[in-house]
């Protein structure tokens, strides 16, 4: 199959963030039929509906690669028992006007890491809630890890430890055959739209 291209958000702007770190982790361990588009989040100003009349060119570019991604990879830190508000604020800004949402019928992948034990068990199920509203295809089961110990996966995306990376290596396959799945299937459509035309 041709190359299908996801675009990855990291809820987090820390410049050593475990959760870019895990990002990185999914990239290498995703079958070379997949591409990831690495998409600034951090840019854009808080959702105000006055800025709909002229939107920030952060903004539209944010839009504009959601639009041409396959899929989505969403990376959640968990603050406060929430997803971060940088987060929130991309999702925002993706779902209006409504009419022009970019996540409906996207598919999209749900991971995150933290310390704690939990994991990001909490805020995932939160941003779940969220991408249903959406009309997003979220790809099934949990997947959060707890961060331990610190070098668990290096700043590279290097994972050092055998269990951890045989569990991201199932969630980085299961979302390349989740996106692409969805691509042929809206493909075939496509053509059979054309055929009856």
């Amino acid at each position: 199959m041709s190359q299908t291209t996801i675009a990855m958000l990291v809820g987090s702007l820390r410049e050593d963030s475990l959760n870019a770190r895990l990002a990185r982790a999914i990239e290498k361990l995703s079958p070379e039929t997949t591409a990831f588009e690495w998409v600034e989040i951090g840019d854009m100003p808080f959702y105000n509906g006055d800025l709909e009349g002229q939107r920030p060119e952060s903004v539209t570019a944010f839009t504009a690669a959601i639009k041409r991604a396959d899929g989505v990879c969403m990376v959640t830190p968990e603050y406060n028992r929430s997803i971060s508000a940088v987060l929130k604020n991309a999702i925002d800004w993706g779902s209006k006007p409504m009419e022009n949402n970019v996540w409906r019928d996207k598919p999209v992948g749900i991971t995150g890491t933290s310390p704690g034990a939990l994991g990001t068990a909490l805020a995932q199920q939160h941003l779940r809630q969220i991408m249903a509203i959406q009309g997003a295809h979220v790809l099934p089961g949990e997947v959060y890890l707890s961060f331990q110990p610190d070098t668990l996966i290096t700043p590279a995306g290097e994972i050092t430890q055998d269990s951890a990376k045989g569990f991201l290596d199932d969630f980085a396959r299961r979302l390349a055959a989740y996106v692409e799945n969805h691509a042929a299937f809206l493909a075939s459509r496509v053509e059979s739209d054309s055929v009856s035309a």
